[in-house]
């Protein structure tokens, strides 16, 4: 069964000419790791925003599952633990046992997030959302602000994970990597590819 039904969904912002998307219809399946791609300013982010509930449009959307969007809004005031617990309430034991695995320094967990760099930011925030009971992952850009050793570290991460995926990265190796399907935005089409970047980008070729 679909986890996601969109069904001739519309959307310009207020101060816009032309439509970001136009009559766009798909059914997004369970267990899926999808990459979404496309040129910048083609509605990538704009996408995620209308799953998650951002953004007004015309269309349907139908879901059954428990949407999540990364990055989120975090009060960084707050020491790093109790913004994590802010939003998925797992034990503390939990939170180290997973930052443990992406190399972050558990000491950063008891001084304010506003202190964290980006790289320890993106960190926090993927395991907040992976200790969360939820199903459906928006995930936007989740290797900015890391070097190579980190980007791998979190390629595993999103590999390992069991639940759905959607993933808007400029890391087409990311997207190679994790994501078996694509949505690709392009030419004013929105099209669902059932394989992955490097097979999409063969038969781009031929």
């Amino acid at each position: 069964m679909s986890l996601i039904q969109i069904k001739n969904l519309s959307f310009r912002y207020d101060n816009g000419i032309e439509n970001i998307f136009d009559d766009v219809s798909v059914n997004l399946d369970t267990n899926w790791k999808l990459g979404l791609i496309g040129r910048n300013g083609k509605g990538k982010t704009t996408l995620l925003q209308i799953l998650s509930g951002k953004l007004k449009y015309y269309g349907i959307i139908t879901k059954n599952v428990a949407i999540d969007y990364f990055p989120f809004k975090v009060d960084e005031n707050k020491l790093t633990m109790e913004a994590i617990q802010d939003f998925c309430m797992a034990e503390d034991w939990e939170i180290i046992k997973e930052l443990n695995i992406l190399n972050f320094n558990i000491e950063a967990l008891y001084r304010a997030y506003k202190t964290l760099s980006g790289g320890e930011k993106v960190k926090a925030m993927l395991v907040a959302l992976f200790l969360k009971d939820n199903n459906f992952l928006l995930i936007d850009e989740p290797t900015n602000h890391l070097d190579l050793i980190n980007k791998e570290t979190i390629e595993s991460l999103l590999n390992d994970y069991k639940g759905t995926l959607i993933i808007v990265s400029h890391d087409r190796y990311l997207i190679n990597k994790v994501c078996t399907k694509l949505l690709v935005i392009e030419k004013n089409k929105t099209t669902l590819y059932n394989y992955g970047y490097k097979e999409y980008l063969e038969k781009r070729v031929v």
